[in-house]
């Protein structure tokens, strides 16, 4: 693990609750091999994420802090997660304007001149982590793949760089990495939450605008939210089985 990831993770770790797995996990995580905590079994989970547009402030901490847990380029080409902003004008409901000045790291300038009647919010977007993915149904040698606790993979070790999942994506969440010249994309920060935790973009965001949820576990908040609130997915008419539900989802979003 290099330095600037360990002091990410002791920083942010200063702020957390452990639960019992994740005070387990933590040592382990903290030395680079999160792998060898052993406290999770696959079948018992099917992960998703609600992510609540109107607590989104466009702060770009889920994007800083998945740049850093990942070791994502920092070139502003490639995010596992970014930031749109929208602003849709009263008068022209249907062609909204969508900008994400690097993806949103650094957060978003007020507009001068900006439009006071006009509605402006952020998206936050990453891999919808579909059951039906279109990426897997294309990748001619099985690197991407579905887990049993519902989490899109990539196996670096088989991923020939062919790109036909980064075409296949209907999100446009995938990339290939520069560094390995394989795909890369969201994990859903697989090796944390494995062991108890939650993901980084999550644990950073300072609204609770994301938060990850366990769609097995009963007593998981996330059903609570879903009952709650009438939530969407991105292109439902792909019917890919989506797994980001977003509350306050606008009728102009792509």
């Amino acid at each position: 693990m290099n330095s600037d990831r360990r002091d990410f993770l002791l920083k942010t770790g200063k702020l957390l609750v452990l639960s019992s797995a994740a005070a387990a996990a933590w040592e382990a995580i903290l030395a680079g091999r999160a792998e060898t905590a052993d406290n999770y079994k696959m079948s018992d989970h099917w992960w998703g994420m609600v992510i609540d547009i109107e607590a989104c402030i466009g702060c770009g901490n889920c994007v800083r802090a998945c740049k850093e847990e990942n070791d994502v380029p920092r070139d502003p080409r490639y995010f596992r997660t970014w930031v749109e902003r929208y602003t849709v004008e009263s008068d022209d409901l249907e062609h909204p304007h969508v900008d994400s000045p690097n993806g949103g790291y650094d957060g978003f300038p007020e507009k001068p001149g900006a439009d006071p009647r006009a509605k402006h919010f952020f998206v936050p977007k990453l891999c919808n982590h579909c059951a039906h993915s279109p990426c897997v149904q294309v990748c001619p040698v099985g690197a991407t793949f579905e887990s049993p606790d519902g989490v899109v993979l990539v196996d670096k070790a088989y991923c020939l760089g062919c790109r036909y999942c980064v075409q296949a994506c209907p999100y446009g969440c995938r990339f290939i990495n520069p560094a390995t010249e394989t795909v890369d994309k969201c994990s859903l920060c697989y090796h944390r939450i494995t062991k108890g935790l939650t993901t980084a973009c999550c644990e950073t965001c300072p609204t609770g605008a994301r938060q990850l949820g366990d769609l097995k576990n009963p007593n998981d908040p996330i059903h609570q939210f879903l009952r709650d609130h009438a939530v969407h997915v991105l292109k439902p008419q792909m019917a890919t089985g989506a797994k980001v539900y977003y509350n306050g989802l606008d009728g102009s979003v792509r």
